[in-house]
């Protein structure tokens, strides 16, 4: 069967994340139902990485079999036609064929993550739902300066949720990075092979509180060293998370 590689974009809000349940909309079953209506057979769509309920993506990576060989622009037009037309805000940036080795999970070397922090007394208006909002000011560079304990392989118990499935706590963060992009404006940047469940935005809630004053860096450390969920800090909300991109060696 005929493989194809595609890159969709999606606002998150509303949907219960990224995977197909019973009876709740998600982004896998919305991407089904539009691409099942010209294949005129069952699809299943398989992603780099699950988003949670809330989480937006930029650049995420999905890859389906068709029975039937189609332009790959033919694709991405049917498919965003029947997106648009049910109103899901959900678009395909890119499609190819590629070989059916490829697996956009399996295959994928790197996965990319900005956490956005709108740091002002405002509320928010049209970022709701596109950002945290914290109203008392941040260090961002205290932020950052705190992150880098954080770097490199670490038993990251303490920042991943109690239901997470994955077989291993450890993991190798490869870059985490918080700058001021503008006035008002905080970023998160967070990149790894693979992630635990609601690992950056628990690193990103962790941050907040070096970012206010609450915390230190060492206390950061002990964090991580706990092993203990209870040592987190509050974990970071949905809404302003951002799947940005998934690598796959020399070609990305």
């Amino acid at each position: 069967m005929p493989r194809y590689r595609m890159t969709i974009e999606y606002d998150g809000t509303g949907y219960h994340g990224w995977q197909r349940q019973e009876g709740l909309v998600s982004i896998q079953q919305s991407i089904e139902q539009a691409m099942e209506q010209f294949a005129r057979h069952p699809v299943s769509v398989h992603a780099a990485g699950r988003t949670d309920a809330g989480v937006h993506a930029l650049g995420q990576v999905i890859h389906v079999d068709l029975e039937k060989e189609w332009k790959p622009g033919k694709v991405q037009e049917a498919t965003n036609g029947l997106l648009k037309l049910s109103g899901h805000p959900i678009a395909v940036l890119a499609v190819e064929a590629v070989d059916d080795s490829f697996d956009a999970r399996f295959s994928a070397l790197t996965r990319s993550y900005r956490y956005r922090i709108i740091n002002r007394i405002a509320p928010l208006t049209v970022e709701r739902e596109r950002a945290w909002w914290i109203r008392f000011p941040l260090d961002e560079h205290r932020m950052h300066e705190a992150a880098q304990v954080l770097i490199g392989t670490h038993d990251f118990t303490t920042f991943r949720s109690t239901d997470c499935q994955a077989k291993s706590p450890v993991r190798t963060l490869d870059r985490l990075q918080v700058r001021r992009t503008n006035e008002v404006e905080i970023e998160v940047i967070a990149e790894a092979r693979a992630f635990l469940h609601n690992q950056v935005r628990s690193l990103v809630g962790s941050l907040k509180l070096v970012g206010d004053g609450k915390w230190t860096t060492a206390d950061l450390e002990r964090a991580r060293d706990a092993l203990d969920r209870k040592a987190c800090g509050p974990v970071a909300p949905a809404c302003g998370l951002y799947l940005t991109s998934v690598g796959y060696g020399e070609k990305d």
